[in-house]
């Protein structure tokens, strides 16, 4: 098993990545664009998902394929972006051919970031920017795109919080090749390969970590703390992303290789799932190399734990939220 560039092997797939951002808004969102379509599902493990055309993936629904998957910021406010979306591939010719004209079928999860910045929202000028960036591959890791506002670590309130980001990872195993690009914005905290906190919620005099499991086990039902005090148990945390394989694949296949792609993020965030996160993975197929499910879905699994490590590697100190860096 190799790693490849996320970048090269969207171009020698046919499909697309674009990031577009307001920095100093402190959102932004990040587009695959699937030219040709692409069948295509989703794993939805959180407890508050935003997201748009969901039943589309499903294995009951006509849909083969679909021509877009959007990552965005501004909670559901974001699910403006995919308007953008809809307009680039409509200008394009892209989407399903009916009597009157072609209709792009587009998927969207947003995460939750507002609060960052100058509180902007991904709007359908934001998704537009993102299809017209992926045409010369303007795609970047960090706190750009999806996760330009990303941050992790918050069950004690933004106070403890630190800097997140989005990533990218891919492989090749023979013909076969798998990439994923996350953009990371847990309650919990991330970990390294050898699971020690990479980054999440922060100690309070700032200079290590509390470690969310912990303060969820020792300090619940305790009497009132500062942590306790400050507890944030709202549906303001998501990780969301996109697994893309050249693997021949169908939705019904898929969705398993999105549900085992989602142990990558059982083993890379602590806690994760949980009813303040809005945790959902997509995987969609771009290619005809016969491959086997359960290895793909362990590749799928690896490398979507690297994007999410490399997510808050990339990431930068902002909005005065320190980072990993």
């Amino acid at each position: 098993m190799k790693e490849i560039d996320m970048l090269a092997m969207a171009r020698t797939n046919g499909f697309r990545l674009g990031n577009a951002q307001d920095r100093q808004g402190g959102t932004g969102c990040t587009v695959l664009v699937f030219p040709e379509s692409a069948p295509c599902a989703v794993d939805v493990r959180g407890g508050g998902p935003a997201s748009r055309e969901s039943e589309l993936l499903s294995p009951m629904a006509a849909a083969s394929g679909i021509h877009a998957i959007l990552l965005s910021g501004g909670s559901a406010f974001g699910l403006n972006a995919s308007t953008g979306v809809m307009q680039y591939l409509e200008e394009q010719h892209i989407g399903f051919d009916t009597r009157i004209c072609k209709v792009p079928l587009v998927v969207e999860s947003c995460i939750y970031d507002l609060g960052c910045g100058d509180n902007v929202r991904p709007d359908a000028a934001m998704g537009y920017a993102a299809c017209q960036a992926s045409e010369s591959g303007d795609f970047r890791q960090g706190c750009y795109g999806a996760g330009t506002g990303a941050t992790v670590g918050k069950l004690c309130g933004p106070d403890y919080m630190m800097k997140s980001g989005l990533g990218a990872y891919a492989v090749q195993v023979g013909d076969l090749q798998v990439g994923a690009v996350v953009a990371v914005n847990a309650v919990g905290d991330v970990l390294d390969e050898n699971g020690q906190i990479l980054a999440g919620m922060r100690s309070r005099d700032g200079q290590g970590f509390a470690d969310t499991r912990r303060v969820m086990l020792e300090e619940a039902g305790q009497t009132p703390t500062l942590f306790s005090q400050r507890a944030v148990g709202t549906t303001t945390n998501t990780t969301i992303g996109a697994v893309v394989t050249n693997g021949q694949f169908d939705k019904a296949q898929l969705k398993k290789i999105a549900a085992l792609g989602s142990n990558g993020l059982v083993r890379t965030i602590r806690p994760v799932n949980t009813t303040a996160d809005g945790d959902s993975l997509y995987a969609a197929s771009v290619g005809s190399v016969s491959a086997e499910l359960s290895l793909t879905g362990t590749i799928a699994a690896y490398v979507v734990e690297q994007a999410i490590r490399r997510a808050v590697r990339q990431a930068e100190s902002m909005y005065g939220v320190p980072a990993y860096q």
